[in-house]
């Protein structure tokens, strides 16, 4: 029984197999009569292959990619496609379709034949998207928003930046760019190229604002207008350094953006639905709840991070997208997928420059434009696919098969190893003294460079400049959107505010709470009850250990914030300056969210710490006591978390500012009123700003101000100038850190 249905079951496979095979036959003779009949690259309707369908035809029909190395996937592909076939799909023509591609491993287009947009990925075996399947991007395609966006065409002709050198006698000045001339329109992925030093990085903060400075030459426009404020709010930059807050998880980081960047018309339950549709668009759905980690805390792995970098950015839907060196540090299936998302994000009108150091060859085919930087100066600009014909074309041929991306950079390093070396310039080096020569009989780098320039700007750059002067295809509305200088906030200042203290105590919660800290003040704490245990304020000794007691607690309680305070701006500021840059908030409402935010977390501890030690130690046992007690050490921290601020914004150094601080504590800690008692007159008014003296004095009079008059030559009167003192300290310190801030800020935008 067994074997008759075996055998059963065989002669109808065969018999499927046979039709399959006279099906193939009558689909190939319909298509060579057909092809005969119709233009190659039309359809009966005479519309053009998509950009996407163009490059699997060719990609297809390419005898490389059919042999080798893919004969496991097309052997795959036909068993799972045979397998999938019935009777009733042989006679439809996306069976058809699948079966051919699928059996004999080509990829084209039937004249005629119509195919679902679902079945392209079957019928195109050589396409983009039979690459590995990697784990972390998923392997189903992605699906960008297709809402209308601004369209942008950038223009920039002639582009040169300076940096000037100051030296302890001169200055002097270095070229970094030189004349750098080219376009990217909407629908096209620019990718900029050279070795380490070309000018990659500056160029592209030219071309995204974020260099703006007297230095800057040339003319950079966006569709015909110069650069504007309100250009932030279209503009996505994702930096080649993943920005990003370590304790958030990919979902809060992604809803803080929308929250903060989307528009104001839109409500918060839309803002976050556009968040959850960029996190599976970004196939981040699988470590949506994970934090993104960092040196010190485990996270998502780093192809994951840099797609929550490009969601940060894309989630406003821009019209221009910048990125500096998106494949750093990735592998290269999972760098492939990058490109792929870009080219994705671009397909939908809009426009993505991108550095890229050194990709591989299927990273570099996926690009539309290229420029090759070498020294700062333009070698190359055009079409990425035409770069090795117009190298060819100057006498600069590789000689062995090379990836197309090494051969340019060799050739930007001026290095012709490898590579054929033009008549034009063996006939210079001739000419000239033979020392010029390496040992290997090449041209030096420097000649090299030279003749790539000259031969560029001789041949090529005055037809693309003519190309630039033409008129763009848009009305004088679409460009006067672009040219207005008022600013596009996504949320109101309350709003900027509420949002960014939610934040800051989501980040800061884990630092905060740490068993290191906690356990460092308790102890502290239970030491101190130990040496202090039930002291006697009855008796003079008694007093002054009492006095020594309270004068520590002002003292560790000043010394403390100020030291935690200081790593608050100077950590946050590749952050600051990234957000800022991309008007997510005012700075107003950063400064207060952020100063605020800290106060929950900051005084719960003290809190702890008076629970221990203020009865351990015998002080006065009633509620008012220890409440005044208790705010006192607050004001004290409040002030020492202002000066902490006030030294890290101000010198935004970490070594400088810790530096400064332990000067400035001790000086404090010394004029605080115990170590000496007559301080001499001409230096009397550093007690006056040492919120040290001023907590010691308050603490001595809560304590013993119904008892004694004076203690310690200090009089226990009502304390209200020390209050008064402690609150200027609280806002004054506050405001010379906020004017810092806005400082630099400005010095960054200048």
């Amino acid at each position: 029984m067994e074997k008759g249905s075996h055998s059963s079951s065989t002669t109808l496979a065969r018999t499927k197999s046979d039709q399959l095979v006279e099906t193939l036959a009558a689909a190939f003779k319909s298509a060579r009569q057909s092809d005969r009949q119709t233009p190659p690259g039309t359809s009966e309707s005479g519309g053009t292959l998509s950009r996407k369908s163009s490059k699997r035809v060719m990609m297809g029909a390419s005898p490389r990619r059919s042999s080798g190395e893919n004969n496991n996937t097309y052997i795959r592909k036909s068993r799972s496609a045979q397998m999938k076939l019935d009777l009733e799909e042989l006679s439809s023509g996306a069976a058809l379709s699948r079966a051919s591609s699928a059996s004999l491993g080509l990829s084209f287009s039937f004249t005629g034949f119509t195919v679902p947009p679902d079945e392209i990925a079957d019928s195109k075996p050589f396409s983009d998207d039979d690459i590995p399947e990697d784990v972390e991007a998923r392997t189903c395609k992605m699906k960008f928003q297709t809402e209308p966006t601004l369209p942008i065409y950038l223009k920039f002709t002639d582009v040169t930046y300076k940096v000037i050198i100051k030296g302890m006698t001169s200055c002097e000045e270095r070229d970094i760019l030189n004349g750098i001339t080219g376009a990217v329109n909407p629908g096209e992925v620019l990718a900029l190229m050279g070795p380490s030093g070309s000018g990659k990085t500056t160029l592209l903060n030219l071309l995204g604002g974020r260099l703006i400075q007297s230095t800057v030459g040339g003319s950079i426009t966006y569709n015909d207008q110069p650069y504007s404020k309100f250009l932030k709010s279209r503009i996505g930059f994702v930096t080649e350094d993943d920005v990003l807050f370590p304790h958030l998880t990919v979902e809060e980081t992604l809803m803080y953006a929308a929250r903060l960047r989307l528009p104001k018309v839109l409500t918060r339950q839309q803002k976050e639905k556009r968040a959850v549709d960029v996190i599976y668009e970004l196939g981040l759905e699988r470590c949506q709840d994970t934090m993104i980690g960092g040196s010190f805390v485990r996270g998502v792995s780093g192809g994951e991070r840099k797609r929550v970098c490009i969601g940060n950015e894309i989630i406003i839907n821009p019209s221009l997208l910048f990125l500096d060196e998106p494949t750093s540090g990735l592998d290269s299936t999972t760098a492939l997928r990058t490109i792929q998302t870009l080219q994705d994000i671009a397909e939908v009108g809009k426009t993505v420059i991108t550095t890229i150091h050194q990709p591989s060859s299927r990273l570099f085919h996926k690009f539309d434009k290229l420029i090759l930087l070498g020294k700062g100066s333009l070698l190359y600009f055009g079409k990425a696919s035409e770069a090795i014909v117009y190298f060819s074309s100057i006498g600069c041929s590789p000689l062995i098969a090379m990836n197309p991306a090494e051969f340019l950079l060799d050739l930007a390093n001026g290095n012709l190893t490898d590579i054929s070396v033009p008549s034009e310039l063996e006939d210079k080096v001739q000419m000239e003294n033979s020392e010029t020569e390496t040992g290997n009989g090449k041209p030096p780098p420097a000649v090299v460079h030279e003749y790539l320039v000259e031969a560029y700007e001789s041949r090529v750059a005055d037809t693309e400049k003519k190309k630039l002067m033409a008129p763009l295809p848009l009305d004088d509305e679409l460009k006067s959107k672009v040219s207005s200088s008022k600013r596009q906030w996504g949320a109101s200042w309350w709003q900027q505010y509420c949002i960014l203290f939610c934040r800051g105590i989501k980040e800061r919660k884990h630092d905060y709470f740490s068993w290191l800290r906690i356990t460092q003040v308790l102890s502290t704490a239970i030491i101190l009850g130990l040496l202090w245990w039930q002291s006697d304020s009855k008796t003079i000794r008694g007093r002054q250990d009492q006095a020594g007691w309270l004068f520590f607690i002002a003292v560790f309680w000043g010394f403390f914030p100020v030291f935690t305070a200081i790593f608050t701006f100077p950590q946050e500021r590749a952050m600051l300056g990234k957000e800022r840059a991309a008007d997510m908030y005012r700075l107003s409402a950063y400064f207060l969210a952020r100063t605020t935010s800290d106060l929950p977390l900051d005084l719960i501890l003290p809190v702890l710490f008076l629970l221990v030690v203020y009865f351990m130690a015998g002080l006065r046992l009633s509620a008012s006591h220890f409440f005044l007690s208790m705010l006192t050490v607050f004001l004290c921290i409040v002030a020492a978390q202002g000066l902490g601020l006030a030294i890290g914004a101000t010198l935004m150094d970490l070594k400088r500012a810790t530096t400064l601080a332990s000067v400035t504590v001790m000086t404090f800690m010394l004029a605080g009123g115990y170590f000496v008692k007559k301080v001499p007159v001409f230096i009397s008014w550093i007690r006056y700003m040492s919120f040290n003296y001023h907590t010691y004095k308050l603490l001595l009079k809560v304590q013993y101000q119904d008892i004694m008059p004076t203690v310690n030559g200090i009089k226990t009167d009502s304390g209200l100038k020390e209050v008064g003192a402690l609150v200027a300290m609280i806002f004054g310190y506050r405001f010379l850190a906020y004017l810092s801030l806005r400082k630099m800020q400005l010095h960054c935008e200048a």
